[in-house]
Order: C-alpha cells, then structure tokens, then sequence
C-alpha cells in the first residue's frame, strides 16, 4: 500500500460539499485508490473515519480525514470503524512496509501483525481471485486481484524490456507505463534492487514538472537507497501514526 502525503488543506477551500476536494486530491496523491492502488474510474472521496458514524459526523469535509477509493474499496469499507490507532493508513504509516504483493495477486499482511490482517479486512484486499475464463480458457482480470496478476506480468515484462535496452528513455517510457495501471507496490516489488527505476516511480525525473512518478508519494518514507523507512517520520499533524 502505498504511503501517500496529501499536503495541507488548499487555500480558501470549502469541503462542506466534500465531493469538491475529489480534484485536489487527484492532484496530490495521483489518480489511484489508496488502497488498493489501482487506476480507475471512478474514484470517490473517502472519509478515512466514516461519514455515516455520529461521532465522526464533524469530520465531514475535513481535508485530514480525506484519501481517494475505487468503487470496490469503497464499498467494502463502507461504514466500518476506523480507530486510527487499530489499522495502517497510507497518510500516517509507512504502508508500504506492512504488505507483501506476490505474483498471484495476493497481498499478505506480516506473520502476526493483527493491524495488518485487520487492515486488508477492512477494505478487502484479503479477498480471493473471483476467476472468470473466455472462450479460449483465458483469465479475464475482472477484480483487483486479477488487476494485480495482469500488473505484475507487464511489470515483468518492462523489466526485461529495460535489460536489452537500459536507457533513459525506456525508463521513462516504464514509469509511463506503471502511472497507467497503477499498483505503485508492484513496481517497486519487480525492480528490487535497481535503485535507479525505483527513484523515478517515486519521485519522477527531477526538474521535469511534468514528469512526477506516482505523484504524492511520502518521500520520507523512502532513503536515498529506496529502502523503505520505519516507523514513518511524523511531523505531529497527525495522530497515531508510524505504527510499524
């Protein structure tokens, strides 16, 4: 799971119609789910601490209690509790620590961690593969966990593709490639060890605006090496973070 970084509150925004801060998120954190990580449409503003709670009712339109999910996440979801200090939240946990994405598109939480496992309850991403073949006996990637598989398999393939021809502009081309599916943790997990590639998901081609990576990512999570940073360095503006 990818840990974001969604900024302040814009400047003389009004969120009290909550569904108004749903293109200033996209711009911070990137057109994914938050937590499930796939590019779709569409994408609903997700109150972290649900709406539909009375005791949360005060953090309808709060900019802090904002991410973005897919409909599937969303809905599963749903109105389920969210006590901060009980569940990973890509805002205020290094994320992507907490999970390991394997190549049949599963996402397994570390052995004994009951934050995990309750975190990928929480919006499903411990559900198995819903398996639907075409006429010729083909795999049609039909829920995130088939998203993930075909995510993998054309990460892979970039992968071998910058083998034979290791340039800028292939790399470049991957990162294009990796925005347009999304699954930032996939991508990450194929290009283990080239510290290169996985710079320029995170973080894009410097001084080329118009080239970010997966735009929003928590930078501090993340050494000059990639190597992911534990516990998340916090910066007091939000409470109970860097659990793991």
């Amino acid at each position: 799971m990818r840990p974001v970084n969604r900024g302040q509150s814009p400047q003389l925004a009004d969120f009290s119609d909550y569904r108004k801060a749903r293109p200033f998120l996209v711009s911070r954190i990137g057109p994914f789910c938050s937590y499930c990580e796939r590019r779709t449409a569409p994408l609903h503003v997700e109150h972290i601490q649900p709406k539909g709670l009375p005791q949360y009712a005060g953090l309808i339109g709060s900019w802090s209690n904002f991410l973005l999910a897919c409909t599937n996440c969303n809905s599963t979801k749903s109105d389920k509790d969210v006590q901060l200090d009980r569940h990973y939240l890509p805002d205020r946990d290094n994320t992507f620590v907490a999970f390991s994405y394997l190549e049949d598109g599963t996402v397994e939480h570390l052995s004994g961690d009951a934050i995990g496992e309750r975190t990928l309850a929480l919006t499903g991403l411990n559900k198995p593969i819903r398996k639907t073949f075409d006429e010729n006996g083909i795999l049609v990637a039909l829920d995130r966990v088939g998203d993930r598989m075909v995510a993998w398999g054309i990460a892979l393939e970039s992968k071998t593709d910058l083998a034979a021809l290791p340039t800028d502009e292939m790399r470049r081309q991957i990162v294009r490639t990796a925005m347009g599916h999304g699954f930032f943790s996939i991508w990450m997990k194929v290009f283990e060890g080239d510290t290169i590639m996985r710079q320029l998901l995170i973080d894009g081609f410097g001084a080329d605006k118009d080239f970010r990576g997966f735009a929003g990512t928590a930078k501090d999570c993340f050494n000059a090496q990639t190597h992911p940073v534990t516990p998340r360095p916090q910066k007091g503006e939000l409470p109970h973070g860097g659990k793991i």
